[in-house]
């Protein structure tokens, strides 16, 4: 945090020299001036990490007002990308993940801020944002991919929980022999529970394979992934992908109510997680997080870091916002990537951007986080890669990929005639362009 104070100071002092900067020759200058900057979010009475940040900058910055504009999260990009052209959009909006990061820098679409960054080098995913030595972004959150697990489950089939030991061959002997055990004590939930998201697989097997390279076109990396969750829908070890788009299948019940005792899913569910146990949408049991699987034995064990992968959450600036608007912006992202703003996301379960100890200890000074060390060091350390490296080929080359995911895991096209088809599409539909 100490390098991450002086982007907050010269932001704030930039703040006041452009509120200054605005009255008339002739009249003092007042850094005081109140302003108002628009911030992009969704979902906002279910999720409120954008009020939180709205507040607490607010709270320190008494002059500046930060005001949520709705958008709909599932065609969140849709209806920016919309806004931005029509110049409708905010002073601040949301990269919520990387796929589209490029396709916004490279319209001109994100002010450089640069300036802000500068003093904020301890954030480790900053370096995400950055083309050609420039920032365009500013990350507030950094989820990372973990495996949950139901203690009880665990002890009703009478297999040893996960201790940070597990590759991926490991993981999938526990998915079976808790199937197996669940349903000779009587029980119906399977093993494992692996969402429909492309993430489930190709995620992992981009960041953990040695020499994987998703803007390479080869995607022989994926083979070994796919087998193994086709080995196990086969086995009635997780639920089928047909199974779980049919019947609408969500993660956040398979585990939260106790039908799957795994699930591999991002740090983002500890805060839906807690909410459920609350509301009832969610049964109250023993659970803890660690972390995922790994490709081989060399990044397992508390000693090690675990591999894992996540795309930062950001925040850019609109180009077309006033001076004074700009300013206040910085200012604002100078803060949402700092330790304050950490405590204050982390007080309600969301993952920042940069993780100290004093983050750790507000997550899991919530009631119902679980206090055993392995979950303490699932969250805390790993070496998250990122989903969609910055390159003006990833969201079509993750869109083409997406349609690979579904027909592999459906069972409507071979696994190797599936990646053999996406490896000639990348090649003549994207990489050449």
């Amino acid at each position: 945090m100490k390098r991450a104070i002086p982007a907050v100071v010269g932001a704030a002092t930039a703040l006041a020299l452009v509120l200054a900067g605005c009255g008339g020759e002739d009249e003092p200058a007042d850094p005081n001036a109140p302003v108002t900057i628009t911030l992009a979010g969704w979902s906002l009475s279910t999720t409120p990490e954008f009020k939180t940040l709205a507040d607490g900058f607010h709270a320190a910055h008494p002059n500046v007002t930060v005001e949520l504009k709705e958008y709909d999260a599932t065609n969140y990009d849709t209806q920016m990308t919309a806004d931005l052209a029509a110049g409708t959009a905010p002073d601040v909006y949301v990269l919520k993940n990387l796929k589209n990061f490029y396709t916004y820098q490279s319209g001109g679409q994100l002010l450089d801020v640069s300036d802000t960054a500068g003093g904020l080098a301890s954030v480790p995913s900053l370096g995400a944002y950055q083309v050609d030595g420039k920032t365009y972004a500013v990350p507030y959150r950094q989820d990372s991919w973990v495996l949950y697990y139901n203690k009880e489950l665990f002890a009703k089939a009478k297999v040893a929980p996960p201790d940070g030991s597990w590759t991926w061959d490991d993981y999938a002997a526990a998915a079976k022999a808790l199937t197996t055990g669940i349903k000779a004590a009587g029980g119906k939930a399977t093993g494992a529970y692996q969402h429909v998201f492309q993430s489930t697989v190709q995620g992992f097997a981009l960041a953990q394979t040695p020499g994987a390279d998703l803007l390479s076109g080869d995607f022989s990396y994926l083979k070994p992934y796919y087998q193994r969750s086709l080995d196990l829908q086969a086995a009635g070890a997780q639920p089928t992908f047909g199974t779980a788009n049919t019947n609408k299948l969500t993660y956040q019940a398979q585990f939260g109510k106790q039908q799957s005792a795994m699930l591999l899913m991002g740090s983002w569910y500890i805060a839906t997680l807690l909410k459920q146990r609350v509301s009832g949408d969610a049964d109250t049991f023993d659970w803890g997080i660690a972390p995922a699987p790994q490709f081989d034995k060399s990044t397992t064990g508390t000693s090690a870091t675990p591999v894992t992968f996540g795309d930062p959450t950001g925040l850019g600036i609109n180009p077309k916002a006033g001076k004074a608007e700009q300013a206040a912006a910085k200012a604002f992202l100078g803060y949402v990537a700092g330790e304050e703003a950490g405590k204050a996301l982390a007080g309600i379960g969301i993952t920042p951007a940069l993780v100290t100890d004093a983050v750790s200890q507000t997550l899991f000074g919530l009631d119902g986080v679980p206090q055993d060390d392995l979950s303490k060091f699932a969250y805390a350390k790993h070496d998250t890669k990122v989903e969609n490296p910055v390159s003006k080929h990833t969201a079509g080359l993750q869109n083409l990929l997406n349609e690979t995911h579904s027909a592999i895991l459906s069972g409507s096209t071979g696994l190797d005639p599936a990646i053999d088809e996406a490896q000639n599409r990348a090649k003549n539909e994207v990489l050449n362009q």
